[in-house]
């Protein structure tokens, strides 16, 4: 066999031992509250399913997840930002309530989670809409940025990808607001790490950011670093210990939000 197949071989090999076949069965959860618990993902596109499963997985382990992504909204809300209009444009945000509605008419998930950071201004009307089924909604970024505003000092939000940008920080501002904080933030934008991402340069895009972090550092005594989009969790596989190498924590929705999901899956239990 040559090299090139097995790698092919090694790679569909390792992303079904991660995504698994669609089973009726429930697997075992280590967490006896968390037994039988479905989550429904709408995520922005269908290229991140493969991060939130391996995150969901890694934080809700026996949790079946089912996700849901169309390529075509990703563009959609590219394609508005490129032009200057309204991102992410009205049918975008439709189409994350139609979703939600699929996933508990279909299935009956026991909770929805956002997995998009551009998508985050969908979240009142998905929520509007699950309340006649008593479904929670999470939208990934929201404890990321409580955790950040609480934590004090300045903010260096990063993004990846331009579209991503106005809402992540405009999530930011209400989230201050809400909590009644200050907050200082310092945004950078390196979109030459999203493209990494998509060559597969797994490593190479953690150090783009690596870098954008000490370049702020630099110039402002940034006390906490925020990844802005989901497909920036890897950079805990290049830096797992933040602190040790920046002297600052830096926070990712991959770990955040799936840890909001598992409190309020378990606080239902409890409840119940």
């Amino acid at each position: 066999m040559n090299e090139d197949l097995r790698k092919d071989i090694e790679l569909f090999s390792r992303y079904m031992a991660l995504t698994g076949t669609p089973t009726l069965e429930a697997a075992i959860a280590p967490d006896p509250q968390l037994q039988g618990k479905k989550v429904g993902i709408v995520n922005g596109s269908s290229w991140i399913t493969l991060f939130a499963t391996y995150f969901g997985r890694k934080i809700l382990p026996g949790v079946k997840l089912i996700n849901v992504g169309n390529e075509a909204v990703q563009l959609n809300f590219m394609d508005a930002h490129r032009k200057g209009l309204p991102c992410p444009p009205q049918i975008n945000i439709d189409l994350f309530v139609q979703y939600s509605e699929d996933l508990v008419r279909l299935y009956g998930v026991d909770a929805i989670l956002i997995s998009c950071s551009t998508m985050n201004r969908a979240t009142a009307s998905v929520r509007e809409a699950m309340k006649k089924h008593g479904v929670p909604v999470v939208q990934i970024d929201e404890a990321m940025m409580e955790e950040a505003v609480l934590a004090g000092g300045k903010i260096l939000v990063i993004a990846t990808h331009g579209p991503t940008v106005g809402n992540t920080q405009e999530l930011l501002r209400e989230t201050a607001e809400r909590l009644g904080k200050q907050v200082s933030f310092a945004g950078a934008t390196v979109e030459e790490a999203f493209h990494m991402l998509g060559r597969g340069d797994i490593a190479g895009h953690n150090e783009m950011i690596a870098g954008a972090v000490r370049e702020a550092q630099k110039s402002d005594e940034i006390a906490i670093v925020v990844l802005a989009q989901l497909s920036m969790a890897v950079f805990k596989l290049s830096y797992p210990d933040p602190v040790r190498e920046f002297g600052v924590p830096v926070l990712t929705s991959g770990e955040t939000g799936f840890e909001r999901v598992r409190s309020i899956l378990k606080q239902r239990a409890a409840a119940v």
